[in-house]
């Protein structure tokens, strides 16, 4: 009996330390869906129709509201969100944005910050 137990508290010990490392994973994951699948396809979507990408300046929210002087070209909303708001990454941070890209110089570069919030570091997911 106390053999079960001492095996089940070691593997509960086990799950709780990679906890973070088991759901992280996931997060990220999901993260680069969003950029290499949504994202990808909304900004093509979006260059088909207005002949370029949106600006740094206009951001992603030109994926789902007419930017100024869009005229009819303008076919969107490229992106199906809730309540008009822009998509955030699985940590509640919105995906960053940049056209034309530092990363990706001939194109635009589209990230999360990852777990810790800040851009350049090692848990960042990139289009690059």
């Amino acid at each position: 009996m106390m053999l079960v137990i001492a095996l089940i508290g070691l593997l509960i010990g086990v799950g709780v330390a990679n906890f973070d490392k088991i759901f992280g994973d996931s997060q990220a994951k999901a993260a680069q869906m969003f950029i290499e699948t949504t994202g990808k396809t909304a900004l093509a979507s979006y260059r088909f129709a207005m002949g370029n990408y949106p600006t740094s300046a206009q951001g992603l929210n030109a994926l789902i509201v007419a930017p100024d002087g869009a005229g009819s070209r303008w076919s969107g909303p490229y992106l199906d969100v809730k309540g008009g708001k822009l998509n955030v990454d699985p940590w509640g941070n919105p995906y960053q944005y940049r056209y034309p890209g530092t990363k990706n110089t001939a194109g635009y570069d589209l990230f999360s910050l990852g777990r810790d919030g800040q851009e350049g570091t090692a848990d960042d997911v990139t289009n690059w």
